[in-house]
């Protein structure tokens, strides 16, 4: 007997929707300022790309209603986290808002997902990375830090001009000991939420003194064994436009990272170093457009989806299958 061809598409749906409500993105907000913007950025990016996954907002008690209800609105799932705080010293952070960054911790407590892909707040999303969540399990997939930023003047590799994008450039030199593991920048990360790994997260910062970039030092010392590097297009570090252009193709970057000073689009001016470069104006244009796209916000998507989700019903067809909410 031939099997049932709408019962085979009715069971294939109801497995991807339960794959799907199993993932997750997820970003971190803490405060009342503007990066509020960024997220509903990301969100707004995630659903032009058509992701089948939702857009999780984990949030500090610091973060107000009416910045909570933007993201509602856009389609988030707003999470409430408490601070996570490193032991006291006298260390002197990269930026100081760093410290309050050891609080994305705590996503390692969100257990009701299997599987989760985070994104820094200044991150925007240009193509479709769902496959990302089928990347093996018990590792850390992330893209390989750039050294070459005055930002890491502390660090030897800076000091000696070595870095891990082109290793073969300057030597690592024997005087100085092995070569340094594998970095990656914590911007955007794949990893599985684990009880047992937050408790130990949380145990393990208490008594590792904080050092210049901070919970992303931490990670990286951290996953060290588990790390495993995947492409660049999947977080572009705008610093490799002018530090590393041969390692860059812009049209196969799928993540960018809008991490070099004065490179925020919501605060754009150009005026910094490195932001009149075209490539940079375009990146910032692209975001932007995303971002004032009507047609992305949330109730608009979810409005469309019904109106053809019952056209196929009354055609009493099944080509169309509904996704769930991008973000």
């Amino acid at each position: 007997m031939a099997p049932d061809i709408t019962t085979a598409a009715a069971n294939a749906a109801a497995a991807a929707q339960a794959k799907a409500a199993s993932r997750a993105f997820i970003t971190f907000l803490a405060g009342d300022g503007d990066y509020v913007k960024g997220v509903v950025g990301l969100a707004k990016g995630l659903r032009k790309a058509k992701t089948i996954y939702p857009l999780v907002v984990a949030v500090l008690p610091d973060v107000p209603e009416d910045h909570r209800k933007i993201l509602i609105s856009q389609g988030c799932i707003v999470k409430d986290i408490e601070p996570v705080y490193p032991p006291e010293n006298q260390t002197q952070f990269a930026m100081a808002y760093y410290v309050i960054n050891y609080s994305k911790l705590r996503i390692w407590n969100f257990v009701e997902y299997s599987k989760m892909i985070y994104l820094d707040g200044d991150i925007q999303v240009f193509g479709n990375i769902d496959h990302l969540f089928d990347l093996p399990n018990d590792y850390f997939h992330a893209v390989m830090d750039c050294f070459c930023e005055k930002t890491w003047s502390q660090s030897p590799q800076y000091q000696i001009e070595y870095c891990q994008q082109c290793p073969d450039k300057v030597a690592w030199p024997a005087s100085m000991g092995p070569k340094p593991a594998l970095y990656f920048n914590a911007g955007m990360f794949v990893f599985e939420p684990n009880l047992s790994t937050y408790t130990d997260l949380l145990k393990t910062v208490q008594v590792t003194v904080p050092t210049i970039f901070a919970e992303q030092d931490f990670l990286n010392m951290y996953f060290r064994d588990k790390y495993s590097p995947i492409s660049n297009n999947y977080n572009l570090v705008l610093a490799m436009l002018w530090r590393h252009p041969e390692n860059v193709r812009l049209e196969d970057v799928k993540v960018v990272h809008y991490c070099a000073a004065g490179s925020k689009p919501w605060r754009f001016t150009g005026k910094e170093v490195n932001m009149d470069r075209e490539d940079i104006k375009m990146l910032v244009k692209k975001w932007w457009d995303i971002y004032e796209d009507e047609t992305l916000d949330y109730e608009n998507t979810v409005n469309v989806d019904r109106i053809k989700g019952a056209l196929t019903e009354a055609a009493g067809g099944i080509q169309y299958l509904p996704a769930p909410s991008a973000a």
